[in-house]
Formats: C-alpha cells, structure tokens, sequence
C-alpha cells in the first residue's frame, strides 16, 4: 500500500506533471493566452439566400413600423380640429374627384394636408360617397367633419321667391338676377299667369331654365286643381278665363278675407253684362309686364285711353292675364262669395267697402273721398310735402281716387 502523500495527491500537495515543463520568457509569460475560437459557421448560414431573407424580413419589419406611426399620426391629423378660424363655403362641382377636392380643400386653407384627407377618405370607404353641392365649412371643421358633410349631401340652400301679382316678365327679372343660378334665361317668355306665386330652395349650380320650368308645371298643376273644383255656375267659359280675372282679383286687393267678396263682384258683372272697370287692367295696358312705375299714378285720363286691356272701354275680361295670380286668388274666382255686390271702392285703410246698388256705391266713394280731402288738409296744416299731392280737385288730369287701388263702377 503506498501511503506517500505525493502519490495520493493530498492537500496542499502538487501532483507529478504528466508532461515535461517548458521555461518561457518574461515577455512569453506576460502574453495572454488565446481564448477558446468560436464554432465555425454553417454552410446553410453562409448562404446568400438565408442573407437575403434576413434582409427582407428586417425591411418589412421597418416597413410594418413606419407604417404604424404614419397611420397613427395620419389618423390624429384627419381627426384633429382643421385650420380654418372662419366659417366658409366650398363648392364641389359633379364629377369631382377626391383627389381633386382634397387639393382644393388645401388651396382654400380648409385642411391641413391633402394626401391625410384623401388617403382618410378612401380608408373609410367614401372614395365615391362624396357628393356635389356647396356646403358650409365650419370653423376649425377637422378633416372627418369636411368628410362626413361631404358625404350627407347637406348642401347650402338658396330662395327663389315670386311673389302673388308679379307680372311674368318681372318674375323672369328676379330669376335673372339670383346670382347662385346657372345658365342663360328661356328664349321665349312665357304666357302671361302661367308662372307659380311660390318659393323654390335649390342648391348652387341649379340653372335658370329649371326654376322656370318648375313654376310653370306648379302653375299648371295648380290652375287644373282649383278648376276642377270650381262652382257649377260661373259665367266663366274657359280655363284661361279663369286665369285671367284671377289674375285681376290678385291684383286688385292683398287682403285674404277679401278676395271672395272681390271675385263675387266681377262675377256677377260678367252675368250682368256690365263692364269689370278695374283699375289694374288700365296699367297692365299702359305698361305691359314691365309694371306701373312707383312714382306714377293713375290720372283720369289713363281711364279713357284704349287698349285691349282697358275694362273701364272694353265688355268683359282683357286678351289675357295682368299678372301671374296665386292659390288665394285662384280659389276666391272658383269659389267666390255668394253676394249681389256689384260694386267696391278703397276705404283708406288699405281694404275695401261694397255695395250691391249704385247709389250706396256713390255714398261709400263721397265717404272715402271726404277722408282724402281730411287726411290732405291735416297735411297742409302740418306743413308736409304732401300737401300738395293730395290736394288735387280742380286739375284737368288729377290722379283717379284711391291711387288705382280699384272702385268697379265708380266711372259709371
């Protein structure tokens, strides 16, 4: 049994070297020693296909993460209050684009970036959902808010308004001259009455045929309503007869509570045979559908001109109407007042008194003339100007009573 220390490598005790030792020099023995080499690489790693792959995948990572921020920050942006201050209005014509819009949004300062809109828009799905109109853009309105009102088709909306009485030729005036209409005026003006009294909404862009050939089917369809309605026994032989001394009840009183009682007086002249003697006709035969001047009275001698349309000369109704008449007047002639008033006369506060005989007719005209010759003597004592306007008795061609306002038999 071997009991040396050495050989049964005790502690404290080194072991015989199995190899011989080499001496080293200084510099030898200070050199560090070379570490343990990495494992060679495989074959598969060193392939240019594996290399290229790691390339693709890190791109699209990169890719996928720009992606994310651009859609973030794009989706704040669309969302975010724009940078308008102002409310303001933007026209989009038919078949505009979204490319289209999205810059002229961006020219007029409504949105911040036109690539955000466009590219938002078409996310939502509302590429083609964009319709045209002109619409009013609210102050700060983000790019959802332009989007989505885009989208609802909520347009601006304009007023045509003709009003009851206006001649043809007038109310083509006022379509003429509505600046948010298109397009040239019909060639042809059209019949006298045949215009409906109403007020149209449209949206910029609507031409001025349109609105002409909405009022005249209105019209139309009105007019054909109402007589179909009529009272079995009006001395009225024809639709257009109908038109016409509607058209005259329009023009002779605005008041509703009248007009019945004004349609059952010329109605119940026709039966008689006698003269209408209405005072618009005589200006419609002076002045045609231009219309009577404001600062032009009606004078004494106006009654005696002739014209086709002068009922104080001529039996019965005019040619055609003196203007176009509304639902009211059409109404009042299909349906008049069941009356033996045959004459009416202004009674100064802006309505009408009537009377079935002449001699009470010569009573309210002498009452309404005394309350002229009052209201002009109270303008002399104070000193107006209108003083000598009024006081007109004694002239060779004064103005007639009541400033035109109607009095059927007063030249009787």
């Amino acid at each position: 049994m071997n009991t040396n220390a050495a050989d049964n490598g005790e502690f404290g005790q080194r072991s015989t070297p199995s190899s011989p030792i080499v001496p080293k020099t200084a510099s030898e023995a200070l050199r560090p020693e070379a570490g343990t080499p990495p494992p060679k690489r495989s074959r598969a790693s060193r392939s240019q296909f594996v290399v290229f792959m790691n390339f693709v995948i890190s791109l699209v990572m990169l890719l996928i993460l720009a992606a994310g921020f651009a859609l973030y920050f794009g989706k704040q942006e669309f969302n975010e209050p724009g940078p308008s201050a102002h409310a303001d209005t933007f026209l989009v014509k038919p078949n505009t684009g979204v490319q289209e819009i999205a810059e002229q949004l961006e020219r007029r300062g409504l949105i911040s970036d036109a690539r955000i809109f466009r590219l938002g828009v078409r996310a939502f799905g509302n590429d083609s959902a964009l319709k045209a109109g002109e619409y009013e853009i609210k102050p700060q309105a983000s790019m959802r808010d332009i989007m989505e009102l885009l989208k609802s088709g909520k347009s601006v909306m304009y007023s045509l308004t003709v009003p009851e009485g206006l001649t043809v030729e007038q109310a083509l005036q006022r379509i003429a001259e509505q600046a948010a209409l298109d397009g040239d005026m019909p060639a042809t003006i059209p019949p006298e009455g045949s215009l409906a009294t109403d007020t149209l909404r449209f949206t910029r862009g609507a031409t001025r045929q349109q609105m002409v050939d909405k009022l005249l089917a209105d019209q139309k369809k009105l007019v054909e309503e109402v007589w179909q309605r009529r009272a079995p026994d009006l001395p009225l032989a024809s639709v257009d007869d109908f038109v016409t001394l509607a058209s005259i009840v329009e023009k002779e009183t605005g008041k509703g509570d009248e007009r019945s009682r004004v349609a059952a007086v010329f109605l119940n002249r026709l039966a008689k045979g006698m003269r209408l003697q209405s005072d618009p006709t005589i200006i419609y035969g002076l002045f045609g559908g231009k219309g009577k001047p404001a600062d032009r009275p009606i004078y004494q001698s106006d009654i005696k001109k002739p014209t086709p349309y002068n009922t104080y000369l001529i039996n019965g109704l005019p040619p055609t109407p003196i203007a176009n008449p509304g639902r009211a007047a059409l109404e009042a002639v299909a349906n008049p007042s069941k009356t033996d008033d045959l004459y009416f006369v202004a009674d100064g506060t802006g309505g009408h008194v009537f009377a079935a005989t002449l001699a009470e007719h010569n009573e309210n005209v002498a009452r309404y003339r005394a309350l002229q010759k009052k209201l002009a003597d109270d303008a002399a004592k104070a000193g107006t100007a209108e003083a000598d306007a009024a006081k007109v008795e004694g002239q060779t061609d004064a103005p007639v009573d009541g400033g035109g306002d109607g009095d059927a038999g007063a030249a009787q």
